[in-house]
């Protein structure tokens, strides 16, 4: 016992070491990645010959063949790769169509009857199943017969599809290419720099005779990488490539986790293209394409007459190469993965919001979280005892600061076992639970998926072979916080079993039948401490005889997956509440559908403040917008002025928590002393006002996928200049327009108003001083700020939904009244949404039991246009009214003039039926 902690203290200095020690030399660069080597090394051959290169790869024309499938046709063929040997392989490709015009192609290897699979623990086919996890259903929206057309021609393949048929995807056989038009102009060319790479099964023995001209053997069967040296590449070279040159588009966005800008960079003369590797990457620096936490590869094209969509589904160790620079107008990028086989999606449409709707439609919308999820998070590594917690818990009343979540960390266990608690610090966790209950509470508890060895939990998963095996197919043993540990392999169906029962309501570990305690999953990308990369060596083996490289970046969604469903069977039957919430550092394309995302361990700096609302920005174009960053930072202590600020921008995010490390000073808001703790206490507050707009962008999200929080782009789509600005936003579709302040010691700020509409200044939400500003044209405004100031504007023609009174928390919000914000346009018109339901369970869903309420303001009249109202839920709004409604508007000398109505008698439950209409007066206004 004494030796075994001897060697967790150490193995802890170790860690702790690196904490302050990270560097880039821990992480594999294109250049020693081998895979990404040798795909580099393929590009610059092919533009080296430039004219004189002969793509190595066909389509046969006998091979084609179109299947129906669903009332839609599905397109077959081969692709042939010729090798110098003389010999050729086959790569048989299918390209189908779906609905929100996604155009799929894939490209697989056939099987590969050559390989002894007697020596081998792991399954040799190319890895298919990243679909399975990212898709949010197997049965897949084709497009119906009637909606596209296929033609094929001598050496060409033509599809007409989409609305009014404006869509034309051509096939060429050779060289292989493919170019999607949109009303006849080019949009995307797949394969245009011809640097499409399948590096198919050989011997190692026979290599020589499958390398063409262009290629090199480097790595192709070991990994010279000092961290990954023992990597046993079972399967040889597996590395596929492809290009994809976006016409005339300078705007791209998208590919996260990193800390980087919005509008990505091109990286053509950098070592480092973008990475999609999830990894434990403490202290990341900003301004880098290393990677990250989470890995989602879908990149949003947008200029103001189309947008495109490109989604590339693989799982594996990824790098794209950007390049904004060889042709002035168009972009390109350039995709290389490590193994499985080519799969990618391409959506055309109008406009951003458009293809966040088309992605949508494959990898489902974000969850509509429970409305708690959407108040502030109060969470520190650790919360020392359960005094502490409701210590804590109380002085938020004490200073009247709003709250909803209290976060426990890893040392709430007993030694760090998950599913168990440190007796002597927190024995009664049921008591607590129901204390933090009283007020509308919850408890977040963090449970990660490395199993300390030797206890039941590790033991049964052990047992029942539900555990990540090593490269000789036995349980992988690797370090992480408990000291030596086993990894729970959630692809098994079986291990689902076993996180099942962990969660079950009979389960005195989740506080008997407390239903206020939910989950954080840390640590999955998997984190390991003495692994390569700080992951897992990538010749372990997953469920299936899956090999780690292949399954890498959906692991961490396949565990924040399991305890999601295990969290929703353990509600099943009960009436409340019953909608989970999980928080998750690793995500895949997908994770959106049942967990929230934050951007990791950043630090107590300026920059991070700043690079934290680009990396959110991001998270919502790619269809997660449950995403936030760390309060005040990770690592280190803010200064007042910076926890300050941090706090005014934190609101704003969808995902609102502030965290610190065990290192790091106490920083809950009243220790900050005066005037900064009523600054931050009138900062949570204003995001309690604002949590049923916010609640509402959430819901529209869930329908559209639209983002959360919006970039201003998104709304200003015929002016170019808005394309790049990333450090302001928009809330929704609500109007409200935000410009967190992000400079030390700053005095004023410039504000870019994207368009000539009327925006009006809320920035000290009094009515008697709020200003309107508009012009012809967009352009910035100077606005002087104190360290009070939340710079916020509203776009005329917006109605807003408030709910002003203090409560300690979202849910003895539920039947206080709303306030109406009806901010009018130029042309005296206005129009919002709101929605409500119950905030917990699920019945909107099974019961349509919620209102979704279309206001409009015109000719000075108020109507709200409403769904049909279940009984049982109008019941329980009944008395929730409209107390107050403000109309704001910009008279002819640029002055606000406002009319206050109070106690309109307007309930949100009336019997609504089509319209209802209240009457204002014009000479009021």
């Amino acid at each position: 016992m004494i030796g075994g902690l001897h060697k967790q203290f150490l193995l802890l200095l170790l860690w702790g070491s690196l904490v302050v020690a990270v560097k880039d030399y821990l992480f594999k660069t294109c250049e020693t990645a081998g895979f990404c080597h040798r795909n580099k090394y393929f590009a610059e051959s092919v533009k080296n010959q430039g004219h004189n290169f002969i793509p190595k790869y066909s389509i046969s024309q006998s091979s084609i063949s179109i299947d129906e499938v669903l009332n839609s046709k599905v397109i077959h063929g081969n692709i042939i790769k010729f090798i110098p040997s003389g010999n050729h392989i086959t790569l048989p490709f299918e390209i189908s169509l779906l609905d929100g015009n996604n155009l799929r192609f894939k490209v697989d290897e056939k099987d590969r009857t050559s390989i002894d699979t007697t020596k081998l623990n792991i399954n040799t086919h190319r890895y298919n199943e990243t679909s399975d996890w990212a898709f949010v259903s197997a049965e897949l929206p084709y497009l119906a017969n009637d909606k596209f057309t296929i033609d094929l021609k001598n050496d060409v393949l033509i599809i007409t599809y989409g609305d009014a048929k404006q869509y034309r995807a051509i096939v060429d056989f050779w060289p292989i290419k493919l170019t999607i038009y949109h009303k006849d102009k080019i949009q995307i060319i797949a394969n245009d720099k011809n640097l499409f790479n399948f590096e198919h099964w050989r011997l190692q023995d026979e290599n020589s005779h499958h390398l063409t001209e262009e290629e090199t053997d480097y790595d192709m069967f070991e990994d010279h990488f000092k961290d990954s040296k023992e990597d046993s590449i079972p399967l040889g070279p597996e590395s596929i490539g492809l290009d994809f040159t976006f016409k005339n588009f300078q705007h791209l966005y998208g590919i996260p986790e990193h800390a980087d800008s919005m509008n990505l960079k091109d990286t053509t003369e950098s070592s480092m293209p973008y990475r999609l590797f999830n990894v434990d990457i403490f202290e990341y620096e900003t301004d880098s394409r290393l990677p990250m936490y989470g890995a989602i590869p879908f990149i949003l094209a947008s200029k103001p007459e189309i947008s495109v969509g490109l989604f590339w589904i693989n799982s594996a160790d990824t790098f794209i190469n950007v390049d904004k620079t060889t042709n002035q107008k168009d972009s390109s990028t350039h995709w290389i993965s490590e193994n499985g086989i080519v799969d990618f999606i391409i959506t055309i449409d109008k406009t951003p919001a458009d293809i966040n709707r088309n992605y949508g439609l494959i990898t489902g919308y974000t969850q509509l979280p429970p409305l708690f999820s959407l108040g502030y998070h109060q969470c520190r590594w650790n919360y020392n005892d359960e005094k502490d917690v409701l210590e804590v818990n109380s002085l938020m009343d004490e200073y009247q600061i709003p709250y909803d979540t209290i976060w426990l960390d890893i040392e709430y266990t007993d030694q760090k076992k998950y599913f168990t608690w440190h007796k002597e610090k927190f024995p009664n966790p049921e008591r607590m639970l129901d204390e933090l209950d009283h007020t509308g509470r919850n408890l977040v508890i963090i449970i990660d998926p490395h199993i300390k060895t030797g206890y039941y939990l590790s033991d049964e998963l052990t047992k029942k072979k539900s555990c990540i095996n090593d490269a000789s197919n036995n349980s992988y043993h690797g370090h992480c916080w408990p000291g030596e540990s086993v990894w729970i392999d959630t692809l098994n169906p079986t291990a689902q079993e076993i996180w099942d029962a962990q969660f079950t309501w009979n389960n005195y570990f989740l506080g008997g039948q407390s239903s206020n305690i939910f989950i954080w999953n840390d640590m999955n990308e998997p984190s390991v401490f003495n692994g390569p990369e700080t992951s897992a060596p990538k010749d372990d083996i997953h469920f299936g005889g899956w090999e780690h490289r292949s399954v890498h970046n959906i692991y961490g969604m396949t565990y924040h997956e399991a305890t999601y469903n295990s969290l929703a069977k353990r509600n099943e039957g009960h009436t409340t509440r019953e909608r989970p919430f999980v928080l998750t550092r690793s995500y895949y394309a997908g994770s959106q559908r049942t967990a929230a995302m934050w951007t990791g361990d950043n630090m107590c700096k300026w920059e991070y403040l700043q690079i934290s609302i680009p990396m959110v920005l991001t998270s919502n174009i790619v269809g997660m917008p449950f995403s936030g960053a760390d309060v005040g930072g990770f690592f280190g202590d803010p200064s007042t002025e910076l926890l300050t600020r941090w706090y005014q921008t934190g609101i704003w995010y969808p995902f609102f928590r502030a965290h610190a490390h065990i290192d790091s000073r106490r920083r809950e808001p009243w220790l900050a002393g005066e005037p900064y703790t009523s600054i931050i206490r009138d900062a949570v507050r204003l995001r309690y006002s604002i949590l049923s707009v916010i609640y509402t962008a959430f819901y529209e999200s869930s329908q559209t996928g639209i983002p959360v929080m919006k970039p201003i782009f998104y709304e200003s789509l015929s002016n170019i200049e808005s394309y790049s600005i990333e450090d302001q936003f928009f809330v929704g579709n609500s109007g409200i327009l935000v410009k967190p302040v992000t400079e030390e010691d700053a005095k004023e700020i410039k504000v870019y108003l994207p368009d000539n509409e009327v925006y009006y200044d809320y920035t000290d939400r009094s009515l008697s001083k709020i200003n309107a500003y508009s012009s012809d044209k967009p352009g910035y405004l100077t606005k002087s700020v104190t360290l009070e100031d939340i710079p916020v504007f509203i776009k005329g023609g917006s109605i807003i939904s408030l709910k002003d009174r203090y409560r300690r928390s979202s849910r003895l919000m539920f039947k206080d009244p709303y306030t109406l914000i009806i901010a009018l346009n130029k042309d005296g018109e206005a129009n919002g949404s709101l929605y409500v339901d119950d905030g917990e369970s699920f019945d909107y869903e099974k019961h349509e039991e919620y209102a979704y309420i279309k206001f409009n303001y015109s000719n000075g009249k108020i109507s709200a246009d409403v769904n049909e109202v279940k009984d049982r839920f109008k019941d329980s709004i009944s008395d929730v009214k409209i107390e107050k409604i403000i109309i704001l508007n910009e008279s002819t000398t640029g002055t606000v003039e406002s009319i206050i109505i109070h106690n309109p008698k307007l309930s949100i439950s009336q019997s609504w039926t089509g319209k209802i209409e209240f009457v204002v007066e014009h000479d009021e206004l």
